[in-house]
């Protein structure tokens, strides 16, 4: 069954073109946000963001540039991070702000490109100066994907500069590219059951404030990715004979034995950043970092699991002058964070072996 499930899925992949328009139209209709009602996380200001992508695997890494600077926190979770830089942004260590954050595939080999990205930085005069030395400050956090293709092609310090050298203020292109060009969801029952995840990105306006917060986020959780709001699985697990989703909780919690493979310790990993244009100190944005947590909780189950590294970075550009609550922002920065989530797996397209939300045929759930 479980070979017949690859090639049906397979074949989806190949039909495609007589899905899509049918998928995509139902999927929307349950007021999932498009592009334009989602917004980016560059609207937030100050920032640019840009990605290598490495078709040949495929995987890839995704750079925000601050380009000001930014006071930044962070909040893991996943018990299998990957992460580089996460002890200076604890609120007692001496470091107050950061000049770029990385996301990216590769798992560990991917903290490669933050090299690549203080090369650039340098080479610009960002950093942290200490008398004529420049040393930017470059955190950065990373996925598992090297069970996509083949593994020996990884981002690495040249796949970081050539991220900022793309990086722009724009809209920010989704789906399978960064660091989410390798990723795929709902993998507690091994790869054979697994779909296509991505990259996403949101933003939210808090009233007239002048306050924006933005989320971008590469989604390759061991969990199904729902709707938020209605309940729906989007992506996911996907049972033995690829006509339906398997609901991965629901299956735990009836007693299904794991695929050992697919839930594999660190082979997963949501990763993603929510940035603000209000002034934030280091102690509220690790906050920050952490309420923005429960916008994986509200659209990734299982999530936080053994087998994830399940981390969010939070920085604040700090170029408005409105006075922002806390508790304000990371109730706004969850939201945006699920909208992201949701962006990454509507925007992916299918590869060989894995299918994207947008090629599933209309009997699915979603």
């Amino acid at each position: 069954m479980i070979g017949q499930d690859r090639v049906s899925r397979r074949r989806w992949v190949r039909t495609s073109a007589g899905i899509v328009s049918v998928a995509a139209g139902f999927s929307f209709a349950h007021g999932v946000e498009d592009g334009a009602a989602a917004g980016c996380i560059t609207e937030v200001g100050g920032i640019r963001v840009g990605h290598f992508t490495d078709s040949r695997r495929p995987t890839g890494c995704t750079v925000v540039l601050f380009d000001n600077g930014a006071t930044a926190g962070v909040d893991v979770r996943g018990s299998a991070p990957g992460t580089r830089e996460t002890d200076l942004l604890q609120p007692v260590n001496t470091v107050e702000r950061v000049n770029a954050i990385v996301l990216s595939g590769g798992s560990a080999f991917g903290l490669d490109t933050a090299t690549g990205v203080m090369r650039y930085l340098e080479e610009n005069g960002k950093g942290y100066h200490v008398g004529p030395i420049v040393v930017p400050i470059v955190p950065a956090a990373i996925l598992f994907d090297l069970n996509i293709g083949d593994s020996k092609i990884r981002p690495d310090a040249s796949a970081g500069y050539a991220a900022c050298q793309a990086a722009s203020a724009s809209r920010v292109p989704e789906g399978n590219v960064g660091a989410g060009a390798g990723a795929t969801v709902g993998k507690f029952f091994g790869m054979r059951s697994a779909m296509k995840g991505g990259l996403g990105t949101a933003s939210m306006r808090v009233g007239d404030t002048g306050i924006v917060v933005g989320a971008i986020v590469a989604v390759n959780a061991i969990g199904d990715v729902f709707d938020s709001r209605s309940g729906r699985i989007l992506a996911g697990a996907l049972t033995s004979d690829g006509r339906a989703f398997r609901d991965s909780v629901a299956q735990i919690a009836g007693g299904a034995l794991l695929d050992g493979n697919g839930s594999k310790a660190g082979a997963n990993s949501t990763i993603g950043i929510v940035a603000i244009n209000a002034a934030l100190s280091k102690t509220q944005m690790a906050k920050i970092a952490q309420m923005a947590h429960d916008g994986f909780a509200r659209s990734i189950n299982p999530v936080h699991t053994a087998a994830d590294g399940d981390t969010i970075f939070a920085a604040s550009t700090g170029t408005v002058s409105a006075r922002a609550d806390v508790t304000t922002i990371g109730v706004v920065a969850a939201e945006a964070m699920a909208r992201a989530v949701h962006r990454a797996v509507l925007t992916a397209t299918s590869i060989p072996g894995y299918l994207a939300h947008r090629d599933l045929p209309a009997s699915f759930r979603v």
